[in-house]
């Protein structure tokens, strides 16, 4: 994102405690430097072909998430970057666990806050590298982020890693800003899962 709220400049921070520390936005160097972890672990498996990042604008984002929306499934939604170091460590956690639960059951998206010219390469290549295939991918790019991160969630300032589950009724059930304890996200996701929508009222 080319223009990017103060916040967001000075803390992509994970929350003190979680893994990963803080970091700070990136120059090009140090952007380089931050996908090199993942390249080096590629394993000897060619990787699945670069999934699709589709442009993500502020409609779009009001309309992906449905805030107090009734929907079919729980969303799970993980906003990160590829030059957030701590978003590139939990992103085998997000796998895992997209893994473990059927399409029909949970929609989970991921969001991208880089730069809209990241939308054809690093983006995607980095998804690829991670066999994130089954997550919708998303590039957020808004005129004022300040105010799509504002609609997402009041409390949250931008850190990254972030995470929000809504149930379906379209109300967040569990929010992480910073890195995500796969545990604490699977016992989240069970109970929201298991929980049922509000009845209509009566008229």
């Amino acid at each position: 994102m080319r223009k990017i709220l103060p916040a967001l400049v000075v803390i992509c921070a994970a929350l003190a405690g979680v893994a990963g520390g803080a970091c700070a936005r990136p120059t090009d160097a140090q952007k380089q430097a931050a996908q090199k972890p993942a390249a080096a672990k590629s394993s000897t498996q060619a990787a699945p072909a670069a999934p699709k990042v589709t442009e993500l604008k502020e409609e779009g984002l009001k309309s992906l998430l449905g805030v107090g929306a009734k929907r079919e499934r729980p969303l799970l939604v993980n906003f990160w970057a590829t030059w957030c170091v701590p978003c590139r460590e939990e992103f085998p956690d997000l796998v895992k666990i997209r893994e473990q639960y059927a399409d029909e059951r949970l929609d989970f998206v991921t969001v991208s806050l880089d730069d809209i010219s990241d939308i054809g390469g690093a983006v995607p290549e980095f998804l690829s590298e991670q066999r994130a295939t089954r997550m919708p991918a998303y590039l957020l790019h808004v005129a004022d982020e300040g105010t799509a991160i504002n609609f997402v969630d009041s409390t949250w300032q931008g850190e990254l890693p972030a995470t929000f589950l809504f149930d379906r009724d379209g109300q967040v059930t569990f929010k992480r800003k910073g890195r995500v304890k796969p545990a604490e996200l699977r016992a989240a996701i069970e109970q929201t899962l298991s929980a049922k929508p509000d009845a209509p009222a009566q008229q």
